[in-house]
């Protein structure tokens, strides 16, 4: 069975984060100048404007922001996910990250709660980085 849901393009912006995801390694870009960790990728820091960057592995840890719960599938790939949680990460190195909650009931979830990146294998060129709940 194929896959039916969208999946992301990568672009020369956000190769290396995919690259990444392939490996199950989260990574972000870093200014090299003030230290600000971003997400989107850009080329230059939204805090200081400087080019300088770097890329980090981030451990994946962080807590839930916002989030909402779903009911109704906007994709004909997500209906047989209803009802499913798409959230705001804030990971711990400051960025917050879009994402998808799993592996929780819908009642246990609350905001400030931690979570920790769980890991959706698609295709031997496309891994998820989705988010569970810290037991």
């Amino acid at each position: 069975m194929t896959y039916q849901k969208p999946l992301p393009k990568p672009t020369a912006d956000d190769k290396f984060f995919w690259d990444g995801c392939k490996e199950h390694r989260l990574l972000f870009q870093k200014c090299s100048n003030c230290g600000v960790v971003r997400w989107p990728p850009s080329i230059i820091c939204p805090a200081c404007y400087s080019p300088a960057t770097e890329i980090i592995v981030s451990p994946g840890k962080g807590k839930l922001y916002t989030f909402a719960v779903y009911q109704r599938a906007y994709h004909p790939g997500f209906a047989g996910d209803l009802p499913y949680t798409t959230a705001v990460i804030e990971l711990a190195e400051g960025p917050h990250f879009l994402s998808n909650v799993v592996g929780s009931r819908i009642q246990d979830l609350k905001c400030d709660i931690p979570v920790e990146v769980a890991w959706e294998d698609i295709t031997p060129e496309i891994s998820l980085p989705k988010f569970r709940i810290v037991p």
